[in-house]
């Protein structure tokens, strides 16, 4: 049954958003729209990835899961359980709303979900920064009043990107993609965000959008005041190039660069996820056959035990596993 499966993706209309993964990765993108995210994998209550390749095409992730979750994502998840990642592509024209999400001990409670994310940057204008963690020094009570008079964006660390970096938000962590990024995004299966501050500005039904500041007070971690990009850092491992970018209990997630036959980087009984940054990857296994192209994702189901993987002249991809 299982084979590298490719899903649809899912557009969605962002007041930041703009038409850039036309050309940064080729994409049809629907007209008229300002599209500042695209759902790649996702299986949510109203939004569910759909199959676009071989004999699964047109199912849909959630149905997957509810049929055999222990073949596309290996032991531990019961059938009917949710996909446990979200993966998308975010377009920033603008600069995203000041933000937080709540951690998994006060979620619940505040009726959320917890969020914990990684950003892996595509592609930056000259000056293009991310806003991530608090100055030290910052309280509670100062940053709620900053927020009232419209300069908490002070308060934040302002990082310069460039392509290729990369940065890793436990949820907790306040934060905000710069104007001028595309990036990769790999979450926990989420949609719970508080917004602190959004610039004073509209959204697309122009009306002022909602702010969370209750919320997002019960939720920074006032101790993270040292946010670092992940290091540049790579080791040669069993014939491809390796940057270690997060290991964490949601999600073990490398950056890869190979050419020609590379391994399986699953792991044992585990599922796979790859999005290609740069250059075509071939995946071979279950009777079937893909290639996938900058700013495509496929996964790889644990129950698939014959895949092969050619990576051509060269390619640079993300490989994310289970935590």
């Amino acid at each position: 049954m299982w084979y590298p499966l490719t899903f649809r993706p899912i557009y969605q209309d962002r007041v930041w958003g703009g038409r850039r993964l036309e050309t940064v990765f080729g994409r049809a993108l629907p007209e008229g729209r300002v599209i500042g995210e695209s759902w790649e994998v996702c299986d949510r209550p109203d939004a569910v990835s759909v199959v676009a390749n071989g004999p699964l095409a047109g199912r849909s992730l959630h149905a997957l899961m509810s049929e055999d979750a222990a073949g596309l994502w290996g032991v531990g998840v019961a059938n009917g359980a949710p996909f446990p990642w979200l993966c998308k592509l975010l377009d920033a024209c603008d600069d995203l709303s000041l933000q937080v999400h709540p951690p998994a001990g006060l979620a619940a409670s505040m009726g959320g979900e917890p969020k914990t994310e990684m950003w892996y940057v595509a592609a930056a204008e000259p000056d293009a920064c991310v806003y991530a963690g608090v100055q030290p020094g910052t309280t509670q009570e100062v940053f709620a009043q900053r927020a009232h008079d419209g300069t908490v964006a002070d308060l934040f660390h302002r990082i310069p990107v460039t392509a290729g970096d990369v940065l890793f938000l436990p949820s907790g962590r306040v934060h905000a993609l710069g104007r001028g990024l595309v990036i990769f995004e790999i979450q926990q299966n989420s949609d719970t965000t508080y917004r602190v501050f959004d610039w004073n500005r509209v959204g697309l039904d122009g009306k002022p959008r909602a702010l969370h500041l209750e919320q997002a007070l019960a939720s920074i971690d006032f101790t993270d005041t040292s946010p670092a990009l992940v290091p540049r850092a790579s080791t040669v491992d069993r014939g491809v190039d390796v940057r270690t970018l997060v290991r964490h209990g949601l999600f073990a997630i490398d950056e890869v660069r190979g050419r020609g036959a590379v391994v399986d980087r699953r792991p044992e009984g585990g599922v796979g996820l790859v999005a290609v940054v740069s250059g075509t990857v071939r995946f071979t296994g279950g009777g079937q056959t893909v290639t996938v192209g900058p700013g495509g994702f496929v996964v790889l189901p644990a129950g698939m035990r014959d895949l092969t993987m050619d990576a051509g002249n060269e390619a640079r991809w993300l490989q994310v596993s289970r935590g």
